[in-house]
């Protein structure tokens, strides 16, 4: 089917359906203004849906920009509420059910890894349902759902309609948002806007009062840490790599916009996401050390890095001084007492860590099935709940050895696929957008898999489905790229 035919059909569906629901909300609209405005609402939904429907990626940005700049909608359901970008991604999967013939599926590690931890994910539902009753099993499977649009991102990107959509255009859409969001951030955390909707409570106590630490639109300041930590090793690899004029995003921008981006980073006071900066900065240089300019790389990110910090340092001593120094006591505190109070340094995790273990000890057949994705914080089944705050020991207890197999096959997949990408755009002697995909993505993941250690970031389902997103990408590119050669 033509996409033209695709097209005539899925407007003519979408104004049969949203006519039929327009008119029933018309029908009773002279009954007061709440009903006025739901038919307004509704049209604009209509006509929004009609208008990413006419194109193959065009929900993609829509749902990615909706996920990283807006935040929960403030209705009481889950922890934070439904998000508006769920609407996109509904549109999302319409639009891949209409262009079926546009699917080209092919096997590779990545795929394969995706669809083993899925399998997992949904084996655990119910387990859940057994240990927890069938509502902590149906929240179980809510948030598999969330899991699942990445998933199907990543094959809708990489093998499905979606590939059309340019990389260029995603690196920038990923600049841009991410400039946008920490911005909010930190004007947020400045003048602590009252929430929207219901936040987790992680707060800096400073001299001049009690702040709510840097969040943005996300639940957590966590969240915002790993957001921006990808951000900043993409700007980092266009740097290495000298590709802002292709992107078109000049070197004044890219210093700019790290340095609001590296500012959120450190008001979130997330220290784990700090590590895994340092440690995809280290995979970065790392995996560019056969490079012959390789001091030129080191200075070129020496420089960055410090105006950077330097610029941000500045913007936090002029506004927020007290905040500088707590920050920086927070890290050299946690360095000089780690040995002496490991738990409290690590946030009371070793006490969640050994609970867990020794729970396993007594009970290791639940090693094998799981009690149930997302359980472990609501569910009394153990004794009482808890927050692992480390992904491994996550899923292995609520999804069995098959759950923490997968995820470790999916590091491995990931990294081996992008090592590779970046090794053949070398020996090419090119500086493309596979080894720029390459480059970010494999720095990206060392330090995503180490701060996996200290938090459960596959449930940061919004800011997951950029990363992977960008994964879909990459292998889209390598694949044309080898095609080429």
């Amino acid at each position: 089917m033509s996409e033209r035919s695709v097209r005539r059909e899925l407007a003519l569906g979408l104004l049969l359906g949203g006519g039929a629901g327009l008119t029933a909300v018309a029908l009773s609209a002279a009954s007061g203004l709440r009903n006025v405005l739901a038919f307004t609402i509704a049209a604009v939904l209509v006509a929004a849906a009609w208008w990413m429907l006419n194109g193959a990626s065009r929900w993609v940005t829509v749902f990615l920009g909706m996920a990283l700049l807006l935040p929960p909608l403030p209705l009481s359901l889950g922890d934070a509420g439904p998000h508006p970008s769920l609407f996109a991604a509904a549109i999302g999967v319409w639009a891949g059910l209409a262009r079926l013939s546009a699917w080209t599926l092919r096997r590779r590690s990545i795929a394969l890894a995706f669809v083993s931890l899925t399998f997992a994910l949904l084996l655990s539902v119910p387990m859940a349902a057994i240990y927890s009753g069938w509502r902590l099993a149906l929240e179980s499977a809510v948030r598999i759902c969330l899991f699942l649009i990445s998933v199907y991102s990543f094959f809708y990107l990489a093998d499905g309609p979606g590939r059309e959509l340019p990389s260029e255009r995603l690196v920038r859409l990923l600049f841009h948002a991410g400039i946008f969001g920490a911005l909010f951030a930190c004007l947020d955390f400045y003048f602590q806007f009252p929430a929207p909707v219901r936040f987790a409570e992680q707060f800096v106590w400073l001299p001049g009062g009690v702040f709510r630490r840097a969040q943005g639109v996300f639940y957590e300041a966590s969240t915002l840490g790993v957001f921006c930590v990808f951000l900043l090793v993409m700007l980092a690899a266009i740097a290495v790599l000298k590709l802002g004029p292709a992107l078109r995003l000049p070197s004044a921008w890219l210093l700019g916009g790290g340095t609001v981006i590296l500012a959120a980073l450190v008001l979130s006071f997330s220290r784990a996401a700090m590590v895994s900066l340092v440690v995809s900065f280290g995979a970065l240089l790392w995996l560019e050390r056969e490079n012959l300019r390789i001091v030129r790389t080191v200075i070129r990110l020496a420089f960055l890095a410090l105006a950077g910090i330097l610029a941000g340092g500045a913007a936090l001593y002029a506004f927020l001084p007290a905040f500088l120094t707590a920050y920086a006591e927070r890290f050299w505190y946690s360095g000089v007492y780690l040995l002496e109070s490991p738990n409290l340094i690590l946030s009371r995790r070793l006490e969640s860590w050994s609970f867990l273990i020794s729970y396993l000890h007594e009970h290791p057949w639940q090693a094998v099935v799981g009690i149930g994705y997302k359980t472990l914080p609501y569910t009394g089944y153990l004794g009482r709940p808890v927050v692992a705050d480390n992904m491994y020991l996550s899923l292995l207890i609520e999804t069995g050895v098959f759950g923490l197999v997968s995820l470790l096959a999916l590091h491995f997949a990931v990294l081996v696929s992008t090592y590779r990408w970046v090794k053949s755009s070398q020996r090419a002697g090119r500086n493309d957008m596979r080894r720029l995909f390459g480059l970010w993505l494999f720095a990206f993941w060392c330090g995503f898999a180490v701060q996996m250690s200290s938090g459960d970031v596959l449930t940061y389902w919004r800011v997951l489905a950029a990363i992977v997103a960008a994964l879909a990408v990459g292998v889209r590119e390598a694949e044309n790229a080898n095609s080429v050669s």
